[in-house]
C-alpha cells in the first residue's frame, strides 16, 4: 500500500500549492476534492458556482459525500492498492469542518456519512495548514472572484477554522498543524519536516 497524505485548511491557507509540491517531491498521485473525476467535476460546478445560491446544508453534505465516494473508488484506493503514494487536497476533514461546523450539521453525522462514502478509508497523515484570517483574506482578494463557499462569510469561516482545530486536537496521532505563513518555500520546508517526522519512507512500508 502507498502512503496517503491529505492537506487540509481554510480558504487561502496554501494547501493546494503545498499538496502539489509534496506530490512532485514524492512522485505521488496528486488529487483533490471536490471534482477530480468526470462525475466529480459536475458536482464541483454545482457546489462552488455562486449561481447555485443557497443549498440545504444536508444536500451540500450529500453532494460532497457523493463526490468523495466516487473519488475514493476510482482514484484514491486503486492508486494505493498499486503501491502509489497519494497526496490529496481536501478529504473527510473538509466535510466535517465545512458542513459539520460551518453549516451546523454536527461533526458526528458528517463523519458517519463520510465513513460510508469512503468505505472506512483514512489517511496516514493529515497536514493542516493554519494561517491568520487577515493573511487568508489577502490571498483570497488577490485570487479574484470568490466561489460559493469562499463567499460564505466571516462567521462561517471562523466556525470552519474551529472545526479543523477540533479535529486536530481530537486525533493528534493522525493530524499535524503546520503554519502556512511566509513564503511558499518556507512553508514547504516546514511541511516536509513535519511529514518526515511522522511517516516512514515508502521503502520501509510493507
Amino acid at each position: 500500500m502507498g502512503r496517503f497524505v491529505v492537506f487540509e485548511g481554510g480558504e487561502g491557507s496554501g494547501k493546494s500549492t503545498q499538496a502539489r509540491l509534496l506530490a512532485e517531491r514524492w512522485g505521488a498521485e496528486l488529487t483533490f476534492e471536490p471534482g477530480d473525476t468526470e462525475v466529480g467535476a459536475r458536482l464541483r460546478a454545482l457546489l462552488l458556482d455562486p449561481a447555485t445560491g443557497d443549498l440545504d446544508p444536508r444536500a451540500e453534505a450529500l453532494l460532497m459525500a457523493a463526490d468523495r465516494a466516487h473519488h475514493v473508488a476510482t482514484r484514491i484506493r486503486p492508486a494505493l492498492n498499486r503501491g502509489r503514494d497519494v497526496v490529496c487536497d481536501r478529504f473527510v476533514g473538509s466535510s466535517i469542518a465545512y458542513q459539520g461546523y460551518g453549516r451546523g450539521l454536527g461533526a458526528e453525522p458528517v463523519a458517519a456519512l463520510s465513513a460510508f462514502a469512503t468505505g472506512g478509508l483514512t489517511p496516514d497523515l493529515v497536514v493542516l495548514l493554519s494561517v491568520p484570517a487577515d493573511v487568508a483574506g489577502e490571498r483570497l482578494a488577490a485570487a479574484g472572484v470568490p466561489d460559493r463557499l469562499e463567499a460564505a462569510g466571516d462567521e462561517f469561516h471562523r466556525q470552519v477554522g474551529e472545526g479543523y482545530l477540533a479535529q486536530a486536537a481530537a486525533d493528534p496521532d493522525r493530524w499535524v498543524i503546520v503554519s502556512g505563513t511566509g513564503s511558499i518555500d518556507d512553508v514547504a520546508v516546514r511541511v516536509v519536516e513535519a511529514i518526515d517526522a511522522r511517516l516512514p519512507s515508502s521503502a520501509s512500508r510493507p
